[in-house]
């Protein structure tokens, strides 16, 4: 069950160190976000050259998703994936304590007609989403006009995990922590929510097949198929994009998938990573890249990382 933590359990002077860090993150929330963008550029090739483990595990995936590129441009595109990640976490104070008005000019929303057609003919919705840079800002701006719900990994830091939980449903969104289990999330669709599904890192073996993921088998969580088969839900692709030079962000809807769940859960899991595929395909360097994304392999085969 997720703790219910107060604000007082974390005035103790262990806390301190944490609540001087986001004191500095809040005081970026006013500035433009081209200014926030250029210095989390800067902040991005620090770490990249500081990082040697992360840098490591971003260029080896890199290397296997994208052979057609030769050494020189996959390290330009692990620098620019580094860059992309810095940006974003300087931008989560806007995320948290920017006001509505600001989230809304910043977001913008493309083809959001294939959402509000399902949800006129009270269809219930589940948004296939990707683990790329612009996830937190794109799901608390959707949740000031939906009720999405959204399953998170509790953070080991229990004021981080206090925050998130508070700033990350400020509007009219929903967490389900991983360890309460699908069923709070299914009761939350059968309700009206609409669940932001997230499935595209390694979760290890539990509840998944091996799928090909820019040709490199992944062990895949097959729980798209069972939570549309078991909500009769419509799936509507939903990437979320930063785009250049701090000009603000896109949440881009695709059409509802057709035909599916068939029931093969490989063949659903292998279509579900085809389209996260081609979705990161336009913003490569906005993916997720320095996650160890093929960290279980099959029987036989030697560790990746």
């Amino acid at each position: 069950m997720v703790e219910n933590y107060r604000l007082r359990d974390f005035l103790g002077a262990r806390y301190w160190p944490g609540w001087l860090g986001l004191l500095c993150m809040r005081l970026l929330a006013p500035l433009p976000l081209p200014v926030i963008v250029l210095i989390g550029g800067a902040l991005g090739e620090l770490l990249y050259r500081l990082h040697a483990e992360r840098r490591h595990i971003t260029l080896t995936n890199l290397r296997a998703c994208f052979p057609e590129l030769n050494r020189a441009q996959q390290r330009r595109l692990a620098r620019a994936h580094f860059r992309a990640m810095a940006q974003a976490t300087l931008t989560v104070p806007i995320v948290w304590w920017g006001s509505p008005a600001r989230l809304a000019r910043l977001v913008r929303r493309r083809g959001e007609e294939h959402l509000q057609r399902a949800l006129a003919t009270r269809r219930t919705v589940v948004l296939l989403a990707a683990h790329v840079v612009a996830i937190e800002m794109g799901g608390v701006s959707l949740s000031q006009d939906y009720p999405l719900i959204d399953m998170y990994k509790r953070p080991k830091n229990r004021l981080f995990d206090y925050l998130l939980r508070r700033r990350r449903t400020r509007f009219i969104g929903r967490l389900v922590e991983r360890h309460e289990g699908i069923k709070p999330v299914l009761r939350a669709i059968r309700e009206g929510g609409i669940f932001l599904y997230l499935t595209d890192q390694d979760q290890g073996r539990q509840g998944a097949v091996f799928a090909p993921f820019f040709g490199v088998q992944a062990t895949t969580v097959t729980g798209l198929g069972r939570v549309a088969a078991l909500t009769d839900a419509l799936v509507i692709p939903c990437f979320m994009r930063a785009l250049p030079w701090g000009r603000g962000y896109e949440v881009n809807f695709q059409p509802p998938l057709e035909n599916f769940p068939t029931g093969d859960a490989v063949a659903d899991t292998t279509r579900m990573n085809r389209i996260i595929e081609d979705a990161v395909r336009t913003m490569p360097e906005q993916y997720f890249w320095s996650h160890r994304r093929f960290k279980t392999r099959p029987e036989g085969e030697p560790a990746f990382y």
